[in-house]
C-alpha cells in the first residue's frame, strides 16, 4: 500500500447509485463514501481528467432496475466530453461496453477506481483495466460493500471493510492500492492539456 502516486488521467466512479448510499440498503460508511467520491469528482474535473460514472442496470425487481429510484446515480453529472455515464449490465464494467474505447479515445493509460461494491464490481472492472495494459489506482478508502452474513458451517459474518480490504488486496501486486482518496491526483488529458504542457511532455 503506497501513500503517494504518480497522476492519472481517468477516475472510474462505479454504481454510486441511491439503492446502495441510502435507505436500508446503503452500505456501512456510506457518507464517508460519498464525500470522497465527490472529492474525486470535483478534482478530477478541475484537472482536465476524464470522469467516467459507471451505472449498474439491475434486474426486473431488483433495487437497482433500471429507470427505478435506486437506479439513480447519486453524484451530479456534469455531460460534456470529458465526462459521462456508461450503463453496463455486468459486474466488469468494462463487459459488453464502450468504456475500452472512450478510455482509448480519450488518450487515458492511467485510471483511477472507486465505488461499490469492493468485492463485485469495483474488482471486477480494476481486475480488467490491469489485464488490460491500464495502470490502476485504488483509493482504499473510496470503495466500500455490505457486511457478509454468517454461513451457517461455513464461517461467522464478516464486516464489510474486512470484504473490502481483501477485494483490493486479490487485485494482485500490479494495482496501487493508496490509504486515502485524497492522495489521488490528476492530470488532463492529453487533449485538454495546455500546448506547453504537451511540448513539455515529449521533449
Amino acid at each position: 500500500m503506497s501513500n503517494r502516486t504518480l497522476p492519472v488521467e481517468a477516475l472510474i466512479v462505479v454504481d454510486v447509485q441511491s439503492a446502495f448510499v441510502s435507505g436500508d440498503g446503503a452500505v456501512p460508511g456510506a457518507a464517508l463514501l460519498l464525500d470522497r467520491t465527490a472529492d474525486l469528482i470535483a478534482r478530477a474535473r478541475r484537472s482536465g481528467a476524464l470522469v467516467v460514472h459507471l451505472q449498474n442496470d439491475g434486474p426486473a425487481g431488483a433495487d437497482d432496475e433500471p429507470h427505478t429510484p435506486g437506479w439513480e446515480l447519486h453524484h451530479p453529472v456534469e455531460a460534456g466530453p470529458a465526462e459521462t455515464v456508461i450503463r453496463k449490465a455486468h459486474d466488469d464494467g468494462f463487459e459488453e461496453t464502450s468504456l475500452r474505447g472512450l478510455l482509448d479515445g480519450a488518450g487515458a493509460g492511467a485510471l483511477t477506481v472507486c465505488g461499490l461494491m469492493s468485492e463485485m464490481c469495483v474488482q471486477a472492472t480494476a481486475r480488467t483495466a490491469l489485464e488490460l495494459g491500464y495502470r490502476v489506482v485504488v483509493p482504499h478508502d473510496a470503495h466500500a460493500t455490505h457486511d457478509i452474513p454468517a454461513a451457517p458451517g461455513i464461517s461467522d459474518g464478516v464486516p464489510a471493510a474486512m470484504v473490502a480490504r481483501v477485494a483490493e488486496w486479490a487485485l494482485g501486486s500490479e494495482v496501487e492500492i493508496i490509504a486515502h482518496a485524497a492522495d489521488v491526483t490528476f492530470t488532463a488529458l492529453p487533449s485538454r492539456r495546455e500546448p506547453t504542457a504537451r511540448a513539455t511532455a515529449t521533449a
